[in-house]
């Protein structure tokens, strides 16, 4: 599967800081020592549950990708299970869902449980329409970052690097 199917092209990423981390070295976490002979940190993106609408994510995909990580995109109307089982055999550091159906609160605590079950320590990061009080709530199961509509492209990848960064070494 290719790490970029289906994303549009000529999606550009700004530039700038969020949270004090500049886009310089959040994109310095996305490579992970590519350019002394390690691997790309690698990102699954995945639509859970029945939303068919995909143009944000595959936005979102591409300007992970910009930034230097290896995304592979699921497509739509995918099951925790599959989600757990493509990250497993993808190898991946962070798994990226997106949601704007309202099933937050159902799928995501699946996808999180199936990690557990698989004895998988990946990091979730989860965007789309989430109420404020559901994203605490969603924090509090572990995950590790919840982004909204109007995250810019550096909240995003800041996001998704510091979620990489703080997975144990042991799990890579």
């Amino acid at each position: 599967m290719s790490p970029t199917r289906g994303l549009p092209p000529g999606v550009g990423v700004a530039t700038g800081a969020a949270n004090g981390v500049t886009y310089g070295a959040a994109t310095r976490l996305a490579n992970g020592g590519a350019a002394d002979g390690g691997r790309r940190g690698r990102v699954l993106v995945a639509k859970v549950g029945l939303d068919g609408h995909d143009r944000g994510v595959k936005v979102v995909g591409r300007m992970l990708r910009d930034a230097g990580f290896e995304v592979i995109y699921t497509g739509l109307q995918q099951t925790p299970d599959m989600v757990v089982a493509a990250a497993r055999d993808e190898d991946v550091d962070v798994i990226g869902l997106s949601l704007l159906s309202g099933a937050h609160m159902t799928l995501v605590p699946r996808v999180l449980r199936r990690l557990v079950e698989e004895g998988l320590d990946i990091p979730v990061v989860v965007g789309g329409i989430i109420p404020a009080a559901d994203a605490h709530t969603l924090a509090e199961l572990g995950v590790s970052a919840v982004l909204t509509p109007g995250a810019s492209a550096i909240e995003v990848v800041d996001a998704v690097a510091a979620a990489a960064a703080a997975r144990p070494a042991t799990a890579a």
